[in-house]
């Protein structure tokens, strides 16, 4: 008998212990923790120091990298103002002409081989893009010479085929006249053109680029532009010396006109990512340094939240002990 009546009483406490009611209200308080947004009292402590401590790291590397930037700078902007005096004569002699109209036209795209330095690449990228639309069509053929990843990694996406020439880790060395000769040798190998079109980032601050499209022609066009007249027909005037013809002399001078042009253009690139870098590590530094602030904000309140709660229970505890 004692047993039937353990039975009837369990049936009895059995039945609130498994209707939906408690069940609902602890889902319903579950669900409310889960939808908590970051930074109110209810955050864990835990949580927003571990967010305060990611936090200082990433201020900490963008001030280091600013700093990496700042010097890398320095030495590059001086070897980039002495090579705009190669290009220039070149300029005053030969001429400069974007707009001239040729069959075989190539882009050359320099770019950089590493990234968080602002927008200076797609900018390179998107004019790249519009010098291509306006040099192709049904009776000209217009191909890109790429040089550096990050330019690449843009036109690979729809222009694949045509990408003539890609060139990396131009910058893994100090630059230099020797290499850059080398290198706009090997292009002047590998593609055939009647104009390059060199797009690159003119430098004229830390804070300010100008993006610049430099055209070269080849000695064929540059000859049928003299014999046309013009500024190039100049060169009549000059004397000829040691036996060379009028077309070899052109072409000597559109090969060092064009090593030149690259050797500047890679200059200023360079100086223009260095110096938007430290444009973009030094904002990513301040945002870091805001978020600092609204983080250490956040964790006092949480903190003084989770003490004032455990002083009311001590209280109340000892309230109700002495009542």
């Amino acid at each position: 008998m004692a047993m039937a009546a353990l039975r009837r009483e369990g049936r009895r406490f059995a039945a609130p212990l498994i209707s939906p009611q408690p069940i609902t209200a602890i889902r319903s308080s579950l669900i409310a923790e889960e939808q908590v947004p970051v930074g109110v009292r209810s955050i864990s402590t835990q949580i927003v120091r571990n967010r305060m401590k990611s936090v200082k790291n990433i201020q900490k590397i963008t001030k280091a990298m600013k700093m990496v930037a700042a010097s890398k700078l320095r030495g590059v902007q001086s070897r980039t103002e002495n090579s705009r005096g190669l290009w220039q004569p070149f300029t005053a002699l030969l001429g400069d002409f974007p707009s001239v109209d040729v069959k075989k036209n190539v882009i050359i795209t320099v770019s950089s081989d590493k990234g968080l330095c602002g927008g200076i690449n797609s900018t390179s990228v998107k004019i790249s893009k519009a010098i291509y639309r306006m040099t192709s069509g049904p009776e000209k053929e217009a191909k890109y010479v790429i040089i550096g990843e990050k330019a690449k990694a843009q036109l690979v996406r729809d222009s694949k085929k045509d990408i003539a020439l890609s060139i990396s880790e131009v910058q893994k060395n100090p630059l230099s006249y020797t290499q850059v000769s080398v290198l706009a040798d090997d292009i002047l190998k590998n593609v055939e053109f009647d104009a390059l079109r060199v797009v690159f980032n003119k430098f004229h601050s830390v804070v300010a680029f100008l993006p610049t499209v430099a055209t070269v022609l080849s000695p064929e066009v540059l000859e049928r532009e003299a014999e046309s007249g013009g500024k190039i027909g100049d060169l009549d005037s000059y004397e000829i010396e040691g036996g060379e013809t009028k077309g070899e002399i052109l072409q000597n001078l559109a090969e060092f006109q064009f090593s030149c042009v690259m050797f500047n253009a890679v200059l200023e690139n360079a100086c223009s990512e260095m110096g938007a870098r430290m444009s973009a590590m030094d904002s990513s530094s301040r945002n870091a340094g805001d978020m600092l602030d609204r983080l250490t904000l956040t964790y006092n309140r949480t903190r003084q939240a989770s003490i004032t709660t455990e002083l009311i229970e001590i209280i109340s505890g000892a309230s109700a002990l002495e009542g």
